[in-house]
């Protein structure tokens, strides 16, 4: 680790005023950095701004064309980003870590914690989850340097997630000198002074895009809505409908998610679909199946009841309906993967445009197939609508695994693909409907993380 780490400066989007940034000598006399490049200035920060307007009532926004992509800010002394150079030694510090990355993580939060008491209550008291969420987003976002629309993308989405923790511009240095170190002690082979600066000057680029997304984002809307469950309703043993009433307007598009936190396991969220288009009654639905060792999910099926307050992080995802395409909608839904494809019918039937609709319905027997009754009546009362029960085991209906029994139906190609359900099958479902014709930029689908998530 080099005693001395030069100084930079980063512009904010807020104000084109330079901050002193990461690496700066010490003024103390001693080792390490100066890591105080972005602390807020008097009167900045999210608490000295104006509230955030009420976003608007349902439908929700429209999806907005993607802004400027920001270039890189000079750094003093670190000079500007080398997208091609800089990445391509980070992937090397990254290449090294990978084989010891859960002691390099492990690593990472003592010194964070040690260092800054004050964060550990940003995190929940079990970290087993948690731990590593953080440390990989970190991670990815640096391997992404040379990808500025991809990451700046990523890192906007990220920050207005890190809202609803309590994440504040402060924290970002904590973070960041923490990273270099932990960094610097696990990859000695590849770790140098040519990459301490690259690692500086994509950690810079990372805090501020977070930063000034944050910001943006609450001029808009609060971190976190309050949600009372007003309705929760058990269709199977492990499976519950929960209906909520967010306390303030929920701007959200069919076919994302929101991440939810119980009153019974504080700072510990998991991500849901919404099973519902966006109502005039502004309440929102989910279905939950719970699963082993899945501290939400169980809490939400076994544990709330009517009157219980939730809280809900921002919606996301974009697994939402193009309304300008004339394409069909081909619909994959493996188990509670139903809820944001039934979301995507109803708001598909309040556009009012007669659009082919096929749903696969997947399950791993009829007793599963908790939401059928519901599709069927949606299905009675739209012509555009087919639905199609697929089961592993004995059934009336389609028996098989879902990307099979969409293989043999078709052709799709004048549809464009939708899918959610457990991982597996989402990687099976894409490659099904790219080998029936759909091209993979018609396919819709959340991560895979995203997802994995979920199922918590």
């Amino acid at each position: 680790m080099y005693e001395a780490r030069q100084t930079m400066a980063t512009t904010s989007a807020g104000n084109g005023t330079p901050q002193r940034a990461a690496g700066g000598p010490p003024t103390d006399g001693g080792g390490g950095g100066d890591w105080s490049w972005f602390a807020p200035k008097p009167g900045e920060g999210e608490e000295h701004m104006a509230p955030p307007s009420r976003p608007g009532p349902a439908p929700g926004p429209a999806p907005s064309a993607p802004g400027p992509v920001p270039e890189f800010t000079a750094n003093p002394g670190y000079g500007r980003f080398e997208p091609s150079r800089d990445a391509e030694l980070i992937r090397r510090v990254l290449d090294e870590v990978e084989p010891v990355s859960q002691a390099l993580t492990s690593y990472f939060y003592a010194l964070l914690f040690t260092r800054n008491p004050g964060v550990r209550t940003l995190f929940p008291a079990a970290m087993d989850a948690q731990r590593d969420r953080l440390f990989k987003a970190l991670l990815t976002a640096a391997g992404l340097v040379d990808e500025r629309r991809t990451l700046v993308e990523y890192l906007s989405h990220l920050s207005r997630g890190h809202r609803k923790y309590g994440t504040r511009p402060e924290h970002y240095p904590a973070v960041g000198e923490c990273l270099i170190d932990a960094l610097a002690r696990y990859a000695p082979r590849t770790w140098g002074e040519e990459a301490e600066a690259a690692w500086v000057r994509a950690y810079t680029a990372i805090s501020q895009i977070m930063i000034d997304a944050a910001a943006e984002d609450a001029r808009k809307a609060p971190a976190l809505w309050q949600a009372e469950v007003v309705s929760h309703e058990m269709r199977t043993s492990d499976i519950a409908v929960i209906t909520v009433r967010p306390d303030q307007p929920y701007p959200f598009l069919a076919g994302q998610y929101a991440s939810v936190e119980t009153p019974w396991w504080p700072k510990v969220w998991r991500q849901y679909s919404l099973a519902c288009a966006p109502r005039s009654d502004g309440l929102l639905v989910f279905h939950v199946k719970a699963v082993p060792a899945g501290w939400v999910s169980r809490a939400l099926v076994h544990r709330a009841r009517p009157g219980d307050v939730l809280r809900l992080g921002g919606p996301a995802g974009s697994m939402t309906v193009d309304h300008s395409s004339g394409n069909g909608l081909l619909c994959l839904g493996g188990s509670t993967g139903i809820a944001p494809i039934k979301a995507l019918v109803e708001d598909v039937a309040g556009h009012g445009r007669a659009r082919p609709v096929e749903v696969f319905y997947g399950a791993r027997s009829d007793l599963d197939l908790y939401d059928l009754d519901t599709l069927r009546e949606m299905e009675r009362r739209l012509s555009w609508l087919s639905v199609r029960p697929v089961v592993e085991g004995p059934s009336g209906g389609i028996v098989g695994r879902l990307p099979d029994a969409v293989r043999q139906g078709g052709p799709w190609h004048a549809f464009d693909g939708y899918l959610s359900g457990p991982p597996g099958m989402i990687r099976s479902g894409v490659d099904a409907l790219v080998g029936a014709g759909i091209p993979s930029d018609r396919i819709r689908h959340d991560s895979l993380d995203g997802l994995t998530a979920l199922r918590g």
